[in-house]
């Protein structure tokens, strides 16, 4: 025996007052009034309350049908329609019903001291590019671009698989200099 298939339903939605529409959020509102306490097909002795129950789910389901059916309506009728290899596609118009937040705006966070001093002095934070010109150098040697700290620092680690020797492994010192300089640290360090 073959199921029996369940009636196709007209697409043609007509309620008393029509449905407001706002196709941004997909929301369609039903101003007519829906009926809880006892649905319009059903008798109210005591011996079919799960009959009741029962058309009281029918009728819900039928009004969220209808709902849904005038949304798809209004949305083939009034939006463009768009073709792609992907199938057909819809593009929604902007959200013109306002929704309430679930809290308050956050109140703006005060400006740390640091936030105060550089607005004082006229500092602003670098860019990206400024950061990232001064993190590399450009090496005239390989042609390349080189950290300038950090991991491979100056091609360290290339030059480490080449088996490379570190171009400064070996530093000459001017003792004279280092003499002087350190002569200059202690005169300051006894005047003070």
């Amino acid at each position: 025996m073959a199921p029996q298939s369940k009636p196709k339903l007209d697409v043609s939605v007509s309620k008393p007052t029509p449905y407001t529409f706002d196709l941004g959020l997909l929301l369609a509102n039903d101003p007519n009034p829906l009926s809880t306490s006892t649905p319009s097909d059903a008798t109210s002795t005591s011996t079919e309350a799960a009959g009741s129950s029962a058309a009281l789910e029918a009728q819900l389901a039928a009004t969220a049908r209808d709902g849904a059916q005038a949304l798809i309506n209004q949305l083939l009728t009034t939006l463009p329609l768009a073709t792609t290899t992907s199938g057909v596609l819809l593009t929604l118009p902007p959200i013109t019903t306002p929704l309430p937040r679930e809290k308050p705006l956050p109140a703006p966070k005060p400006p740390t001291k640091w936030e105060q001093f550089a607005a004082r002095k006229g500092i602003k934070p670098k860019t990206r590019e400024q950061r990232r010109a001064k993190s590399r150098t450009y090496n005239e040697e390989t042609g390349e671009w080189e950290r300038t700290w950090g991991y491979d620092k100056s091609g360290a680690k290339k030059r480490r698989e080449e088996g490379m020797v570190q171009q400064d492994w070996l530093v000459e010192v001017d003792e004279k200099k280092e003499r002087e300089e350190k002569e200059a640290k202690n005169k300051k360090r006894r005047k003070a």
